[in-house]
């Protein structure tokens, strides 16, 4: 089984980051076959990754501007059976790869998640809710177990194999982020897509598979929150318009209905000892719902005068290449 690992960049802000995150996959048990990194839209970037990196496939990204034309341009350039997905800010221990390729003795597993730990860049936040570290890029509090199933892997550590993107396309524009714009889910309207076409088929969760995320300053600030609970409203709005609001609502409903109660309760327990962190953590988790509510809402209201098409420029740009048995020539390459 041959692995692409593919690394989505679109700032030199990061570049530091971008640097530790190729490093790490140098250093894996089990090395990638192929690691492209797809610039997005960013020719300074661009030329700076072609002569800063070794070893791997620069690209530039030639679908629609956001992370999921970077990401369809990287399946479209792959030619790994399983193709990975690592966040630019994100760093791979060393036996990241080899466990997340384990599930996939079975064949009936599409694709895996892997298990994201924060990597402060300060001190550690011992006031934000372990059940909203999604708004951080990061493994949260409530998902199940290794091994179990999930309606969708967390897009900075997920791997998936190629027959979903043969089958289905590429991931939908018009729901992944775009810069700074902090939307997402678009790997959840694609996981969707999938097993309504193969419910025989599962994706599956790993905790062995470990990725540290980096989480800046910017990042814990009430601005930053506010805007990332209402983006996931609207994002959710998005895939539900898609693939219908029981598919893309049903682990938003249990992740409310169970994981926020544990938390509020161990929180209102912790009051007694640390009053301020537990105040605080209720406060944003009430607050939180709210406004991700508040935004899928507003989203329905969106999707309904602008309808969102499945797929577009990106999957047309993977079908092309694929009917052609073209390979995708690479915008720049560097070796090493």
């Amino acid at each position: 089984m041959t692995v692409t690992v593919v690394v989505c960049a679109y700032t030199r802000e990061r570049w530091g980051a971008l640097q530790d995150a190729v490093a790490s996959l140098r250093s894996q048990t089990r090395v990638p076959d192929e690691v492209l990194v797809v610039i997005d839209h960013n020719d300074e970037l661009l030329e700076l990754a072609t002569k800063g990196l070794t070893g791997v496939t620069v690209l530039a990204n030639r679908s629609t501007k956001g992370l999921s034309g970077a990401r369809n341009t990287g399946v479209a350039s792959s030619h790994g059976d399983v193709i990975a997905f690592l966040d630019d800010d994100a760093s791979a221990d060393e036996g990241w790869l080899a466990a997340m390729l384990v599930p996939f003795d079975d064949d009936a597993v599409a694709g895996v998640g892997g298990w994201i730990l924060p990597r402060w860049e300060s001190e550690p936040a011992l006031w934000f809710p372990e059940t909203y570290y999604w708004i951080l890029g990061c493994s949260y509090a409530g998902l199940p177990e290794t091994g179990a199933t999930l309606r969708n892997p967390i897009g900075a550590s997920m791997a998936l194999r190629r027959r979903v993107f043969d089958e289905v396309g590429g991931f939908t524009s018009g729901i992944g982020r775009i810069g700074k714009v902090p939307l997402g889910c678009e790997e959840t309207e694609l996981c969707i897509r999938y097993t309504a076409r193969h419910p025989d088929h599962r994706f599956v969760l790993t905790h062995d598979a470990v990725v540290h995320h980096l989480v800046p300053a910017s990042r814990l600030d009430w601005h930053y929150f506010r805007s990332r609970c209402w983006a996931e409203g609207l994002s959710k709005a998005a895939v539900s318009s898609l693939v219908g609001a029981g598919a893309g609502l049903a682990s938003e409903r249990r992740h409310v209905l169970r994981a926020l109660p544990r938390e509020l309760a161990s929180s209102l327990v912790s009051l007694p000892r640390h009053p301020r962190r537990a105040v605080t953590k209720i406060w944003l988790i009430v607050v939180g719902t709210a406004l991700a509510t508040a935004g899928l809402l507003r989203g329905r209201l969106a999707v309904r005068r602008s309808p969102i098409r499945p797929g577009g420029d990106e999957l047309e740009l993977l079908t092309e290449h694929r009917e052609a048995g073209d390979t995708y020539r690479p915008a720049a390459q560097t070796a090493g």
